[in-house]
């Protein structure tokens, strides 16, 4: 855990040349700095032209100086804030800063530090990060949503209902004398059932923020020459391979990051799949297949003008997602088509002349159940996933065991499922965890 008695300091702005540079200090010793650096104690709350001084009193810079005195702060301890120019002077400023009894601060230890004083709960806390890293408009309205505590009071208000459900349970197997037959009155039964469909709920939106978080990785595969690299340009919008009609031009994998209304994708353009005598090549198909084992969606691409290639589906492992993309059909005479079959999904376009790439943009998004973000939706991460999946289970566990009697089971897996999604919130959490955490955070937030 981080020492939160001793006082830490931090650019809070990008580095190089800038029209405005932000020192941000928080801690006990927050007063005696802005004394000792502008000569004037500071006023809460307003923001101060002052000049900046260095331990001759000869001015490095001049900027404004704010103070904001805890608990009512974003760390809840005292906070002052010098916004001066950035560059050079700004570290000159930090260095005097830090000469005057303070510390560099670690990645994410500001936000830390609210977190450790109930200023933001832990999903808050992420999402400032989640904020700051956002890929797109939607990523950042989202992530605004989870600071604001949207996801918190929907956690929140599951914990709650919980906890009443288990003061009832455990008073009943207490004062076991009370004629309260909750195994059979059907009250518990409906509660947890209850429950479980509020947690599935959240859960589907929790998905599309982690989707939104995370993006998804789809990786590009098939023979050569079948059109992985154009598909991989008309998604991108630009040209980010190398398209010839030699075969083999791909030798390695090509990662490109788009977006599609909104929804973050990690495209992977990979070399061709077939027999190759040239180390090169199959060292190409071999990272081709590692990548393919480790999408979230493989798109197969297959020349609509000849018959299936069975032997690359076969190639394929079968666990993976895979969507036949059947391409050229400006050449085979085929019309723009979404199949579905017991083979999955196969689309039908046309690469060179866009016909029918809308169906796989729209194909790419149900198939993940993304759809457009609302004021609703917030930002979410895979620990959030398993934490509600946990809770999830353990409520069906619930059920079975109130199926078999067992009210002194129904409560433990009541309380594991409380202790799940306290983990969200950061309730229930372990050091490591929160160390995890925050230090993947940005200094100075």
């Amino acid at each position: 855990m981080i020492n939160t008695g001793d006082t830490i300091a931090a650019i809070a702005t990008p580095p190089g040349n800038g029209g405005v540079g932000i020192i941000r200090i928080s801690g006990p010793a927050v007063n005696d700095i802005a004394l000792s650096i502008s000569l004037k104690p500071p006023k809460p709350r307003y923001a101060v032209f002052t000049s900046f001084l260095d331990d001759n009193g000869i001015i490095i810079d001049s900027g404004l100086m704010l103070y904001f005195p805890g608990p009512a702060s974003f760390t809840g301890e005292d906070i002052l804030e010098l916004q001066g120019h950035g560059g050079v002077v700004l570290d000159m400023l930090l260095r005097r800063v830090l000469a005057l009894g303070a510390r560099p601060a670690n990645p994410g230890e500001f936000s830390q530090r609210a977190f450790l004083n109930n200023k933001i709960d832990l999903a808050q806390a992420e999402a400032i990060a989640d904020l700051i890293t956002s890929g797109t408009e939607q990523a950042a309205r989202s992530a605004q949503q989870s600071m604001q505590g949207v996801f918190s009071e929907q956690i929140n208000e599951l914990i709650d209902e919980l906890i009443e459900l288990r003061v009832y349970i455990e008073a009943a197997i207490d004062f076991v004398d009370e004629e309260i037959d909750f195994l059979s009155d059907g009250m518990v039964a409906n509660k947890i059932q209850h429950l479980h469909d509020k947690i599935q709920k959240i859960h589907a939106t929790a998905q599309q923020g982690r989707l939104l978080h995370d993006g998804m990785t789809v990786v590009l595969a098939g023979k050569p020459n079948a059109g992985k690299s154009s598909l991989l340009n008309a998604l991108a919008g630009h040209e980010a391979a190398i398209v010839t009609d030699i075969a083999g031009t791909t030798r390695d994998v090509l990662r490109e990051r788009i977006q599609i209304d909104g929804m973050p994708l990690h495209i992977i353009d990979t070399a061709g799949l077939r027999d190759s005598d040239n180390v090169v090549e199959r060292e190409g198909i071999r990272r081709a297949h590692r990548e393919i084992e480790k999408a979230d969606k493989v798109l197969l691409l297959l020349d609509s003008t000849e018959a299936e290639s069975i032997d690359v589906i076969e190639s394929l492992p079968p666990s993976v997602n895979i969507t036949r993309i059947f391409n050229k059909i400006d050449l085979s005479g085929e019309q723009p088509k979404i199949v579905e079959s017991e083979q999955g999904t196969a689309i039908y376009l046309s690469i060179k002349t866009g016909t029918g790439m809308d169906l796989l943009k729209q194909h790419l998004k149900q198939s993940v159940g993304f759809t457009e973000t609302g004021a609703s939706v917030f930002i979410a991460r895979r620990r959030h996933i398993q934490a509600l999946s946990l809770a999830q289970q353990a409520l069906e566990n619930a059920g079975a065991q109130l199926q078999n009697q067992a009210p002194e089971l129904v409560a433990e897996e009541l309380r594991q499922a409380q202790n799940s999604l306290s983990e969200i919130t950061g309730e229930f959490s372990s050091d490591d965890l929160l160390g995890e955490i925050f230090s993947s955070f940005c200094i100075g937030k």
